[in-house]
């Protein structure tokens, strides 16, 4: 009787620590974003609450359930066992409080190809702003698909994580996710200049032109940029977008 009360209370205890680990990652920091997009924080939030809540209900009622056993003197044989499967939410419970994995980055990004950025029949004309903030997928459209060429000549404003090449050039990358890492694809755009290349993962901001290569406005064009500056900025909160530059980097 005394084993299977065990076996109770280490099922409790998994609930517990699965539920602290998900509101560590998800209420005490931002490593949930990581993994996951800002909008799904709020349900990893209500998750992390309902396992605390089960972990501590369960726990309750197998110590009323114990007192219960001890007044009836109940000495029968319990032969219920804990699933193994149970062991298996203690490593990811224990690496969510303790060790959180990296953040995708330039290691998964330089394994796929380039995301196909959908084909677009007309564009707006451009703002007159110069250097002018740009998603990399506005920017590899418009090297590819714009007709009219109205990025030739235009400097650009656009940031991401560096993904080295390993030929003197390298790739500024969006990680672009739709739920959660495992669904994650990569808009690139190669570099060329701009100093020597920063270290793999590093968060920048670049400025620059089209680097020339093949026909501006068809399939055969480079998405690729001659960069004149490169910053390092930190980490933004939108991460997993091909969003904009953050206003800190466009009002320089």
């Amino acid at each position: 009787m005394k084993r299977s009360a065990a076996k109770r209370w280490l099922q409790a205890g998994l609930l517990l620590l699965c539920g602290l680990g998900l509101l560590h990652v998800s209420l005490v920091t931002d490593i949930c974003l990581r993994y996951v997009k800002e909008s799904m924080r709020p349900l990893l939030i209500a998750s992390g609450v309902v396992l605390v809540v089960l972990g501590i209900a369960s726990a309750l009622l197998d110590r009323q359930r114990g007192h219960e056993e001890h007044k009836s003197h109940d000495h029968g044989h319990d032969h219920s066992a804990l699933p193994r499967v149970s062991w298996l939410l203690l490593l990811p419970a224990l690496s969510l409080l303790v060790y959180a994995p990296p953040a995708l980055g330039a290691y998964t990004a330089a394994r796929q190809p380039a995301k196909v950025i959908t084909q677009r029949s007309s564009f707006d004309p451009l703002p007159s702003t110069s250097p002018l903030p740009m998603t990399l997928s506005d920017f590899t459209s418009r090297v590819q698909q714009d007709r009219g060429q109205a990025i030739e000549g235009r400097t650009v404003l656009m940031t991401g994580i560096v993904t080295p090449r390993g030929d003197g050039s390298w790739d500024l990358t969006r990680i672009i996710i739709s739920c959660c890492a495992a669904d994650a694809q990569s808009v690139k755009v190669r570099i060329y200049g701009g100093g020597p290349v920063p270290s793999a993962n590093t968060w920048v901001s670049v400025t620059g032109a089209w680097h020339p290569g093949g026909t501006l406005g068809t399939g055969s064009a480079a998405v690729a940029l001659d960069a004149r500056t490169v910053e390092k900025i930190p980490r933004p909160l939108n991460g997993y977008q091909d969003a904009l530059p953050p206003p800190s980097t466009i009002t320089r």
